[in-house]
């Protein structure tokens, strides 16, 4: 008699989502989530169709979604141009140190401020949520920056933003709401210490968080290049950022039109590089999202839902 009862009320549901109704909302949802991802996708493909594209068809506005006259003149003069080429290598130093050091000042924030036995936790957490609403400001900032002897080296691209007061919420939530205590008193009655309970215990019980970190870390530190306008005067230190910025919004382009000068205009070319130079400077971090994303998800959510 149960079974034929939960038989029943199982087919009473499946037959809910069957109604009109209901395949209404459905394919509102569907029109809606298709609509958002033309709105996304049309300026990527844009973007991609451009980049390898005849220049002088780019410049004509002849490209919409796909390439016109296939070339690849701009990622040649893009990998021939020295000053590109190091500003890439430069932002994959600063992103992969700065990023190390970030997720790791992070982890050695965000697990004692996760124990309840350590006294100041409440007073250091309130001091460290005050800076998320109050900050010094840029010139103060710059005033320390430069007191520390960081101006124009490659630790101020990585010091001043190396350590996130969100993300020090999300890592001690994450260790409070998914390992357990009793784990840390079983290891301690073994006679484990702090520093074997940090790394053997909670970095791999918290690599869906760590993943999260690495993934935020890095897509600020490879994106940044407010820090590099500020702290770097020496253009060979630059990030790829800043020599993008400086060819999107400065219309700079110096020591970069070499040998297809002579075949196109200055113009046209310089058109066609911004398009490629999008290409180049947003590919790694698109690369690296897929392998993070299954543990994005999980990370975010049980690092900010549960407290």
């Amino acid at each position: 008699m149960q079974a034929s009862s939960q038989t029943q009320y199982q087919g009473t549901k499946i037959k809910l989502y069957h109604t009109l109704p209901d395949r209404i909302l459905l394919a509102c949802v569907w029109i809606l989530l298709m609509a958002i991802a033309v709105v996304i996708l049309v300026p990527v493909l844009f973007i991609l169709a451009s980049s390898f594209s005849d220049a002088k068809a780019v410049s004509a506005g002849k490209v919409f979604l796909w390439p016109v006259d296939f070339s690849l003149a701009g990622y040649r003069v893009i990998f021939e141009s020295p000053n590109i080429v190091k500003g890439f290598l430069n932002s994959v130093a600063y992103t992969v140190v700065g990023t190390i050091v970030s997720v790791t000042l992070t982890l050695l924030a965000g697990y004692p401020l996760s124990r309840s036995d350590l006294k100041i936790r409440k007073p250091v957490m309130i001091l460290f949520t005050i800076t998320m609403f109050f900050s010094g400001g840029m010139i103060p900032t710059y005033m320390v920056v430069s007191r520390l002897h960081l101006i124009d080296s490659f630790w101020a691209m990585i010091l001043p933003s190396a350590m996130g007061v969100w993300n020090v919420i999300l890592i001690k939530t994450y260790i409070q709401s998914s390992i357990p205590l009793e784990i840390f008193e079983s290891a301690s009655i073994d006679g484990c210490s702090d520093w074997k309970y940090f790394i053997n215990m909670v970095i791999p019980l918290a690599k869906p968080i760590i993943a999260v970190m690495v993934l935020l870390y890095a897509v600020g530190k490879w994106n940044d290049f407010f820090s590099a306008l500020l702290y770097l005067n020496d253009t060979a230190k630059s990030p790829m950022q800043l020599i993008l910025r400086n060819v999107l919004v400065t219309n700079d382009s110096s020591g970069m039109v070499m040998r297809l000068e002579e075949q196109m205009s200055r113009q046209e070319l310089k058109t066609l590089m911004q398009y490629s130079l999008v290409v180049v400077s947003s590919l790694p971090v698109m690369l690296l999202y897929p392998f993070i994303q299954k543990y994005f998800v999980k990370g975010i959510m049980m690092g900010s839902i549960k407290g």
